[in-house]
């Protein structure tokens, strides 16, 4: 076993103390996050394996079981100690933790007729402690599974059209079980809800300062680093400016040292932008590596999303190889500083039981044996995005680096999507159907399915009503999108035969640019969290390609609403991309998260 100075270093919020609550990790995309809803309580809360020993949990005020992407119905699936049911501490299981409590007492739970992801309405069919204070209200689903018969002792509290058994509960042992999740910001009485159990149920008491995390992230880094410097690959985005920020902080400018590559796959105008980031900072080691050629050689003949983003992190492992070589980072008195926040973690397959959504950029074998070998510090792995620009704000990051959207990695090569094969766009009585697959997360478990075109301009009906009955009802699709306009008739349409070429992302690049422009302009900049554009090979004729608009408002991006925007600024903004020769049609995604991913690939 590595030593602790040979191991990849994260911070803990939570490293202090004994907790009072215990999140059990079934392996759910918002495992962590139900933790950090009851640290936002003001009350200790860590994560511990779902198999966890109920006499190792004794001194726990509550425990919740988090959802998760298995099912309770197949063998080997993640389980708990039951004896933790007979223990006398209060039990909060959500979603999978909500069957699982089912089948271990004595209940049923059988696969659903469809599933159910996205909003939905709980009606309240009974008094209960988790309810204090509430009625039926908005609520998040994300299952196919479902509980069709109650264990002895159990009542059903609350219901949705699909889940007639949405939440029970056996008051006299303290046992509850949701089927939803009130940990997202989707969930309208989330948060009311966990205080209920917290405070009211647990009896827990306020022992948890969110104060406390920039001093333990800056002493971390000064133990972690101890006499060594540190040096960062650098995006410019928010995560690695906070994490190179607070490193300057704990260590002084002179030992930490940024590279920028520039990988070919960024934005216009994105190269000098990070520069004057990093100069303002007042960063005095600071270099760009120019590495485009070597990115889309890497690149070349790629068509499959994981295989593009295998390909992109392991060409930055070979770059970062010759810098380190080059700048001597290699004679031991340098550790690799990282921006990896949560999220990235959780979608990478970070937990134990977590099912893999998409490999990260710096989550591939590369940067893996880097770890192993236990040359890198990530101070930012256990926050999300949101908690990534507070902290940011009381290190006194300008705000103009903060207020930037999030930017993926591997750039706009997920963003450039690809085919292997030519097909025919089909018309069905749902719409047309796109050939071309997305990445999506249905269930807490990944998809990779095709996509819905509506024949019309998105409304407010599309996105609340239309999208997500066609994506719970069809096995064969996880986004829906509508057609702002197009150069011919939908159903002349097909996907091409097409890979990732400089050609295609200029093209990329140029309608991203009169996206952000447009969006600068007219101020729906900040009514985003986040706005992909997305260019898919779907067209006819001269014109082989289709933009897609993706603008989306999250907290945390572990969830993520639809933002619509006003129809004559859309059909503005659709004629400006309709101009570029190249774009067939314009869409507009209309999938909230779940059940499609924030970006595409």
């Amino acid at each position: 076993m590595a030593s602790p100075v040979e191991q990849t270093h994260h911070l803990n919020p939570t490293a202090i103390g004994v907790p009072q609550i215990t999140v059990l990790d079934t392996g759910g995309q918002y495992t962590h996050l139900i933790a950090r809803r009851v640290r936002e309580l003001g009350v200790y809360a860590d994560v511990q394996p779902s198999d966890t020993p109920a006499s190792m949990l004794a001194e726990r005020k509550g425990i919740i079981i988090s959802g998760g992407p298995g099912s309770v119905l197949l063998p080997g699936c993640p389980d708990i100690d039951p004896a933790l049911l007979e223990a006398s501490v209060p039990v909060l299981g959500i979603c999978y933790g909500h069957q699982l409590l089912a089948q271990h007492l004595g209940g049923h739970v059988q696969k659903g007729e469809r599933g159910e992801y996205g909003i939905a309405h709980l009606t309240v069919t009974c008094e209960d402690d988790l309810w204090n204070g509430l009625s039926g209200s908005q609520i998040w689903m994300s299952h196919f599974d479902t509980v069709s018969a109650l264990p002895d002792g159990f009542r059903v509290t609350g219901s949705t059209e699909v889940s007639g058994i949405a939440a029970m509960s056996d008051p006299a042992r303290k046992l509850f079980g949701i089927q939803f999740h009130p940990e997202v910001f989707h969930t309208h009485a989330g948060q009311r809800i966990l205080e209920n159990f917290v405070f009211g149920i647990c009896k827990a008491t306020s022992d948890w300062d969110v104060s406390r995390r920039v001093p333990l992230i800056e002493e971390q880094i000064r133990t972690t680093v101890r006499e060594r410097s540190v040096f960062f690959f650098v995006s410019g985005g928010v995560d690695s400016t906070v994490a190179y920020t607070l490193c300057l902080r704990a260590l002084g400018p002179e030992r930490v040292f940024g590279i920028y590559v520039d990988t070919g796959l960024m934005r216009l105008s994105e190269t000098p932008f990070v520069r004057s980031v990093f100069e303002e900072l007042g960063a005095e080691n600071f270099i760009v590596e120019r590495a485009e050629d070597e990115f889309l050689a890497a690149l070349e003949g790629l068509t499959e999303p994981e295989a593009k983003r295998r390909a992109i992190g392991e060409q930055f492992v070979k770059v970062q190889a010759r810098i380190l070589a080059t700048e001597h980072f290699l004679d031991g008195r340098w550790i690799l500083g990282q921006g990896t926040i949560y999220p990235d973690t959780i979608e990478s397959g970070g937990t134990v039981k977590s099912d893999l959504i998409k490999t990260h950029h710096n989550r591939v074998a590369g940067i893996q044996a880097l770890m192993e070998s236990g040359r890198i510090i990530e101070p930012l792995t256990a926050f999300y995005k949101d908690e990534v620009r507070e902290i940011g704000r009381e290190i006194r990051v300008p705000e103009k680096f903060l207020a930037r959207h999030p930017f993926p990695g591997p750039g706009l090569a997920i963003r450039c999507l690809c085919a292997d094969a030519a097909a025919d766009v089909t018309h069905t009585p749902d719409g047309f159907l796109i050939p071309i697959r997305s990445v999506g997360v249905q269930g807490d478990a990944r998809s990779y399915r095709f996509v819905m075109a509506l024949p019309h301009a998105p409304t407010r009906q599309d996105v609340e009503q239309t999208a997500p009955a066609l994506t719970n009802a069809r096995a064969d699709i996880n986004r829906v999108v509508a057609l702002c306009g197009a150069k011919g008739e939908l159903s002349r349409f097909s996907v091409r035969a097409a890979t990732l070429s400089k050609l295609r992302l200029n093209v990329l690049r140029e309608a991203d640019a009169i996206v952000r422009k447009f969006c600068l302009a007219s101020g729906f900049e900040e009514k985003v969290w986040q706005f992909p554009v997305v260019l898919i090979p779907v067209g006819s004729g001269e014109a082989q390609e289709s933009v897609v608009l993706r603008p989306i408002y999250s907290v945390d991006g572990m969830t993520a609403d639809v933002v619509l925007m006003e129809p004559g600024g859309l059909e503005q903004l659709t004629k400006q991309l309709l101009a570029l020769p190249a774009v067939a049609a314009v869409f507009y995604d209309l999938t909230n998260k779940p059940p499609g991913t924030i970006e595409w690939e």
